[in-house]
């Protein structure tokens, strides 16, 4: 008889991968490895999503890993910003190449009609490896030999055919610079690698397990998915909706009761974007919010290990907007945390802390 997972057992199980039960005593590089990456479409997000995960994490270890090339930001999982390690990103690349292509063909390909596309990519790839290029500036150089094509499609050919990454000061604490791109290869001096997509969907497991093959498909963008998690050795559960749910046989599945501290939570992080059945932390299927910014400054958090209102830090001060009325319990061991987090964004600046009751 197949185990049933309550969504209380599915939410302590994620939780415990994601590192946001109690804080783990990793170092930062291989808390994105196991995390499968840390979106970064907003530059700053994974400096706030690994200070809430680690013990003694600071801004510039990450920082330095950047500088440094450990770790890359590029279109990986769903087509959207990753930041990943350097081995991830080598050997990852290439398993989401089919996606990147598709989506250029959905949205930007009659910008380039009657364009060579391979002339198109070989000058593109010479013009970023002479240094690091924003779209806008490629499309302008590009659109030099094609005047009757979309300057912004020539770009946008290269970002999605082209294995690019983004290259610092972007991504660096205290610093800002434009999204500017560079060759993979190029920026990492190795070449990309295959790996078996199998990699990729037990590293998923381990970071956001147990889960049904919908939620791996969301999470990666990629399709036809079912016959690879069942030719892999996984144990099989049941959720509370009759769904077939996959995990690594030996990952950590906590007990429903095990107590689930307050979390603050950047704009865009994966706990919240990486389930098609969001439930096991979004109460209410109430939509994610994505708003523009670094990802240093606004964002979520987690109230007894489910998504309970938003943060924002503006002009020193720290809203927290809860959905619900707090417990007096729950509320004082939010302001605790947010005391904490305030002390991670703004270091040298005394900084006030506000919560807006419901």
């Amino acid at each position: 008889m197949t185990d049933v997972l309550s969504r209380r057992r599915l939410n302590r199980a994620t939780l415990a991968r994601q590192y946001l039960l109690e804080r783990a005593p990793a170092r930062a590089i291989d808390a994105i490895e196991h995390l499968g990456g840390m979106q970064s479409q907003a530059p700053l997000a994974p400096y706030v999503g690994l200070w809430a995960r680690l013990q003694d994490f600071t801004a510039d270890e990450l920082s330095a890993l950047t500088e440094q090339r450990q770790v890359v930001r590029l279109h990986l999982m769903r087509n959207t910003v990753h930041l990943v390690s350097a081995r991830d990103c080598l050997g990852w690349r290439a398993l989401f190449y089919p996606l990147h292509a598709a989506g250029f063909r959905a949205h930007f390909r009659r910008g380039i009609d009657g364009v060579d596309r391979d002339a198109l990519l070989r000058q593109a790839k010479r013009l970023l490896e002479e240094q690091p290029r924003t779209r806008g500036e490629l499309g302008e150089l590009l659109v030099e030999r094609r005047p009757d094509a979309d300057p912004s499609a020539l770009a946008y050919a290269a970002t999605h055919h082209i294995a690019l990454c983004q290259v610092p000061p972007r991504g660096i604490w205290g610093e800002n610079g434009p999204a500017a791109w560079t060759p993979v290869e190029s920026w990492l001096g190795a070449p990309l690698r295959s790996v078996p997509v199998d990699e990729l969907v037990l590293r998923y497991l381990g970071a956001f397990g147990p889960a049904s093959v919908a939620d791996i498909q969301l999470w990666s963008g990629l399709t036809r998915l079912r016959e690879v998690v069942e030719r892999l050795p996984l144990r099989a559960f049941r959720g509370e909706e009759r769904q077939t749910l996959y995990d690594l046989p030996d990952a950590p599945r906590p007990s429903e009761d095990m107590p689930a501290p307050p979390r603050f939570l950047p704009e865009y992080d994966n706990l919240l974007l990486s389930h098609k059945d969001r439930t096991r932390v979004i109460p209410g299927n109430r939509s994610v919010p994505l708003p523009p910014g670094n990802g240093a400054t606004a964002g979520t958090f987690l109230v007894d290990g489910m998504w309970q209102g938003t943060w924002q830090i503006r002009d020193r001060t720290l809203r927290i907007q809860p959905f619900t009325k707090l417990g007096r319990t729950d509320r004082d061991a939010l302001l605790t945390e947010a005391a904490q987090l305030c002390a991670f964004v703004a270091p040298q600046a005394t900084c006030d802390i506000v919560l807006d009751e419901p």
